[in-house]
């Protein structure tokens, strides 16, 4: 990965929109090798998707899926695409990337920019079979019901995603977060229960590091309720944290990487809590390392999702993850993945 962690340094020198566009093009184009066999210790499984490895790619990297085949051979054990809404939409004015080297930070307000769901779901029904694609659907800016949206991307995207992520925590588009309420989540969920019928594609929540332990457990139920597979916690922060340096740390939008470690995993300890067990999650926000995948894992998340960490390491990131995951899985006697998820909750 020496040389794919060059080009990540080299792309951290241009304006981070440019970067971004420049690095989904490289990833279409460049001819990687196969990623190394994973460690069997790394194996698990959780809402019927078998794992090679718990680490996957979090959604907005490949908001049009259009990098999977390159994505999949750096070595995540699951890659996540989009958001993608129904009718295409360039989000929000430019600039509306803000890369905080200082921090170790990305405040984004990017507003669901994509080429829409027919694009997306053809650019899926070519994807690589061999690697695990989950798709995450969000609602067009302009759309008078928000639900309707999901439903018809769930719809549209039938047998071309192993799994569907509900995104009702980005803070870019208005309205949105509202979902996470009990009566608009009920109708969302009840909704896409009726959409889904015997489709047995794992659906999962997205949900925001900004609520509060009792919105969090009504959340929580409320997917159990309703048969959602699984929650992802959590999406970016509204939050500002005292400890940020950077000049752009008063950027409208959301905040992710290291500064919000400790939200998320407070998010992700309180959903943990209520689910206990019942309830598979995936914990995303802050995730940097080994020792930060593993503290999520004993947590109780059953996997991980990183992002912004990349841009700041590269994607030889993801190996170091994973072998330092499996020499601390060993090291505390646990043989899977599996074992180890929620030990110390």
């Amino acid at each position: 990965m020496a040389l794919t962690d060059i080009g990540a340094a080299a792309l951290r020198t241009l304006d981070p929109e440019t970067a971004h566009r420049l690095a989904i093009l490289a990833l279409k184009a460049a001819p990687l090798p196969a990623p190394r066999v994973d460690d069997p210790v790394l194996a698990t499984t959780f809402a019927g998707l078998r794992l090679s490895n718990p680490v996957g790619l979090a959604a907005g990297l490949d908001k049009n899926g259009e990098a999977l085949h390159g994505l999949s051979r750096l070595g995540f054990g699951f890659v996540e695409c989009g958001s993608v809404t129904p009718r295409a939409q360039p989000g929000n004015p430019r600039p509306r990337l803000f890369r905080l080297s200082e921090d170790r930070a990305i405040i984004n307000r990017m507003g669901f920019n994509n080429e829409g769901l027919e694009a997306f779901a053809a650019r899926l029904a070519r994807r690589p079979a061999a690697a695990v694609i989950g798709a995450n659907l969000g609602a067009n800016k302009d759309t008078d019901d928000k639900a309707a949206d999901y439903v018809a991307g769930l719809k549209r995207l039938k047998g071309l995603a192993d799994y569907v992520t509900v995104n009702v925590s980005s803070p870019n588009t208005p309205g949105l977060r509202d979902l996470q309420g009990r009566a608009a989540l009920d109708d969302l969920l009840g909704r896409l229960a009726e959409a889904r019928a015997g489709d047995p594609t794992p659906v999962f929540l997205k949900i925001a590091p900004d609520l509060t332990a009792g919105e969090i457990g009504l959340i929580v139920e409320g997917a159990i309720d309703y048969g959602v597979d699984g929650l992802i916690v959590s999406n970016t922060t509204l939050d500002r944290p005292e400890s940020l340096r950077a000049r752009d740390r008063g950027e409208a939008g959301g905040l992710s990487g290291a500064p919000l470690k400790d939200r998320a995993m407070a998010a992700l300890q309180g959903a943990a809590e209520v689910a206990g067990g019942r309830l598979p999650l995936i914990a995303v926000g802050g995730i940097g390392s080994g020792e930060d995948a593993y503290a999520r894992i004993l947590a109780g998340a059953s996997a991980v999702q990183i992002y912004s960490a990349l841009i700041f390491e590269g994607p030889g990131l993801v190996a170091r993850i994973k072998r330092d995951l499996a020499a601390r899985l060993r090291a505390d006697g646990f043989s899977t993945v599996d074992e180890a998820v929620g030990a110390r909750r």
